[in-house]
């Protein structure tokens, strides 16, 4: 499948252009992979940030590279981006842009490879547009239009990318198999509540990973369900759940609503949710 080819600038009123946000966020995920990655080579310096969380200088400027695309392509739409928001609380406009420039923190800098930059938009509280890139990996995946999810190889460079290059699959979440469900969980964050649900359902083989690569295994008809009951904020994965919903996937809280985004009331903290991949 050939990655789509657009040209034309996008307008800032109703319309949001798929294509020309793919072909301009491709090329800001390259370069700010290549940043993520030179400090990963040469080893972090970390901090604290006042939660306690770490941050380190490959977060905040891969962020910087992003958002300058961002603002550049989209001037009208603001972005909401893990390390600039300090206000949490502050209303938000019907769409707005989430970014985490460097998910997965703590597999960086435990040098694993299941990090990834994660950008979406959202709007009237739902992802609409998705991407999530693995530089480690090379792996690179987003919707370049509604309702479709897609992957690829991606080199991280300096230079950038031109997605027309690319060669493109789609991706498709699965329909469990009835003898046993395949769960995936988080590497870093595995609690007794996600063992407990775990417990309920039939459950084959489970695997584990950092980042929103849990969501995208479910995108990519690897897994089936990813329970997360810990701690999480809206740009952890919003990327990853545009990209679930456009392979046929599901994210829902616990009672079974489907997540939303823009909770300032709730300082953008999600609540307890499951993933699904394809259901009957």
């Amino acid at each position: 499948m050939s990655a789509p080819r657009h040209t034309t600038k996008p307008e800032s009123g109703v319309h949001f252009d798929f294509a020309v946000a793919a072909a301009a966020l491709v090329d800001a995920a390259s370069r700010a992979g290549a940043c993520i990655m030179q400090h990963y080579e040469r080893g972090p310096e970390v901090e604290l940030k006042p939660d306690a969380s770490p941050v380190t200088e490959a977060d905040r400027e891969a962020e910087a590279i992003l958002l300058a695309a961002l603002h550049r392509t989209f001037p009208a739409v603001p972005v909401v981006a893990e390390e600039a928001v300090s206000d949490r609380g502050s209303p938000l406009p019907s769409r707005f842009f989430l970014v985490d420039p460097l998910d997965g923190t703590k597999e960086f800098i435990g040098k694993r490879t299941d990090f990834t930059i994660n950008i979406a938009l959202i709007e009237n509280g739902i992802p609409r547009f998705g991407l999530v890139y693995a530089p480690a990996r090379r792996l690179l995946a987003f919707t370049p239009n509604e309702g479709l999810a897609v992957e690829a190889e991606l080199d991280p460079s300096q230079a950038g990318a031109d997605l027309a290059s690319l060669a493109c699959r789609p991706l498709h979440a699965r329909v469990a198999n009835p003898d046993g469900l395949v769960a995936v969980v988080s590497h870093s964050h595995l609690d007794p509540a996600t063992e407990a649900f775990l417990a309920k359902l039939k459950i084959a083989n489970r695997s584990s990973a950092g980042s929103s690569l849990k969501l995208l295994m479910l995108a990519q008809g690897q897994a089936d369900v990813y329970p997360r009951f810990g701690p999480t904020m809206e740009w952890d994965i919003a990327a990853g759940h545009a990209l679930l919903v456009a392979a046929g996937g599901t994210v829902v809280d616990e009672a079974g609503r489907s997540l939303r985004y823009g909770k300032t009331e709730v300082g953008l903290r999600n609540p307890s949710f499951i993933a699904w991949g394809r259901r009957i």
